[in-house]
């Protein structure tokens, strides 16, 4: 009767009886009643399996992708096509490190199928059809070649891997330019201090020195350009009035340190007319050096948050699995992405008591980036955008919304579709939604979902708290 079944159906018809014989000897017949679950391709699509009677749907994620109710119809055996290795799997041609969730086939109604390992399958597609197998195999693995390697080029846009290097090879010498900040600054104060001694004598030093200190105290009013070219005139006016040699050259440093007429006579006072050249030089020569340095500490603190910033967001040095708060995540993304969040006003509405959860950090952070820059993109580059996490009973969900113009219907519909996109060409491969989609539901058994007007779209993410 099965070999009745594989010469009346329209895939199988065609072969002679001797291979009608090997194929069902190679396979085996499945029976279902109807409301089951007749098998699971968890992205492997081991067996190769056709129709034989009944209605099945295939099913992923609760969406219904289609159904089969004529017989031979067939489903799953990919790896019959990969590069394959003896058992008929392809490692090069399967970079997830994670079993995909995949799809399930739901009997609508009781009835049979039969199955053939995909390797078998294989070995009886060549010896059949060895220039058929050639063509279907060159084809289907182009198609992959071309998905992995627009798949590697989004995680090359998110970072991934060379946020990791980048923040190996910039901490080292940023922790080194921190330590010689600290030390430069005494050092500076030293030298500065002997130079003067030499010129000034010990009590005229000690009362300028306490005239410069109470100057860094002052507050500096920022009036705009203009006040400060004003300040500047002034203190230079007083320089000159006083014999000062190149005043133009200390009155700069001077006036933005907060020093003015009032000021330069205290010093005068205090030190009297001859030294007042050589004093103020060295006070201007302090608060420049001082200056430099509040820069330089300044700079290379930001390198050491943004070396902080890249770790996180790569994960670099951390589990995979690991117990995640998911808005550190957030934070981190957000730094990477600051350029292009100059014009944008970020609000932040994040629980206080936010549960940790089990996930793979550095996999979330690729979703949060695809998520913010593609709202970053309907807003084109400006507007609002609010990121909120709660927690909702065993999962935490994050919104992601933007004050963009809304997807359309058909937008929303079609936007986990590998390779679709709405970008001009050039600017997005169409699978930055698919791969959030496979590593918020296929890596950590999540769900994302749309919800869009012409005021803008937020996407909800719901993640569970345990793995």
């Amino acid at each position: 009767m099965l070999i009745d079944d594989l010469r009346s159906n329209f895939l199988t018809g065609g072969l002679s009886e001797t291979q009608l014989e090997e194929l069902a000897a190679a396979g085996e017949e499945i029976l279902f009643g109807a409301g089951v679950e007749v098998f699971r391709d968890n992205g492997h699509a081991e067996h190769f399996w056709i129709l034989l009677e009944g209605h099945v749907e295939l099913v992923r994620d609760s969406d219904l992708l289609f159904t089969m109710n004529t017989p031979g119809q067939w489903a799953g055996g990919w790896h019959a096509w990969d590069a394959t290795s003896p058992t008929g799997e392809s490692r090069s041609l399967h970079p997830s490190r994670h079993p995909s969730q995949g799809i399930s086939v739901l009997s609508v109604t009781g009835g049979r199928m039969f199955r053939v390992p995909s390797a078998t399958l294989s070995r009886l597609a060549g010896d059949w059809f060895p220039f058929a197998k050639h063509l279907i195999m060159g084809i289907y693995q182009n198609v992959r070649r071309i998905e992995t390697d627009h798949r590697e080029r989004e995680s090359l846009v998110a970072l991934g891997t060379i946020a990791a290097g980048l923040a190996h090879e910039i901490n080292n010498p940023a922790a080194a330019a921190l330590r010689a900040v600290g030390s430069l600054r005494e050092t500076v104060d030293e030298i500065l201090g002997e130079l003067a001694i030499q010129t000034i004598g010990v009590e005229q030093r000690a009362a300028l020195d306490e005239l410069r200190h109470a100057l860094s105290e002052r507050p500096v009013a920022d009036g705009g350009p203009l006040d400060k070219l004003d300040r500047e005139d002034a203190v230079a006016a007083w320089l000159e009035g006083r014999g000062v040699g190149r005043a133009w050259q200390i009155a700069p440093s001077l006036a933005a340190a907060g020093g003015d007429p009032e000021w330069l006579s205290e010093v005068e006072t205090a030190i009297g007319g001859e030294p007042l050249e050589p004093g103020l030089r060295w006070v201007a020569t302090a608060i420049t050096a001082a200056a430099l340095l509040a820069e330089l500490s300044e700079a290379t603190s930001r390198i050491s948050t943004l070396v902080a910033d890249v770790k996180s967001y790569s994960q670099m040095d951390r589990a995979a699995l690991q117990r995640t708060d998911i808005r550190v995540g957030i934070e981190s993304t957000l730094v990477i992405l600051a350029r292009k969040l100059e014009e944008v006003d970020v609000q932040r509405a994040f629980d206080a008591e936010l549960p940790l959860i089990e996930a793979y950090a550095a996999e979330l952070n690729q979703v949060w980036t695809n998520l913010i820059d593609n709202a970053i993109d309907a807003m084109d580059g400006r507007g609002t955008l609010r990121l909120a996490a709660r927690a909702d009973g065993d999962a935490v969900v994050v919104d992601v919304t933007d004050s963009g113009h809304g997807m359309s219907l058909e937008v929303q519909t079609r936007a986990f579709e590998p390779f679709f996109t709405t970008k001009d060409v050039g600017k997005g491969t169409g699978l930055g939604l698919d791969m959030v989609r496979r590593i918020v539901v296929d890596h950590h058994g999540g769900e994302i979902t749309f919800d869009s007007t012409p005021a803008g779209t937020t996407a909800h993410v719901r993640l569970p708290i345990t793995h």
